[in-house]
């Protein structure tokens, strides 16, 4: 590592809050109706559509 100061350039913000609480909250889901896996999964998979959504928009601006 050198002595130079680096900018945070994170573009995927909120992609990665997506990841997080739709793993979550799909697990949650996933208890409910007795598969645990396909709940995270579908709750991934919303949350990476929603936080790319988002982080698109931003972008934008």
């Amino acid at each position: 590592m050198s002595g130079k100061s680096r900018k945070n350039n994170n573009n995927y913000y909120y992609m990665s809050f997506g990841i997080g609480f739709g793993l979550i909250l799909g697990a949650g889901l996933g208890m409910m109706i007795d598969n645990i896996a396909i709940g995270a999964g579908v709750g991934m998979l919303l949350g990476i559509t929603v936080g790319t959504i988002i982080d698109y928009n931003k972008k934008e601006k």
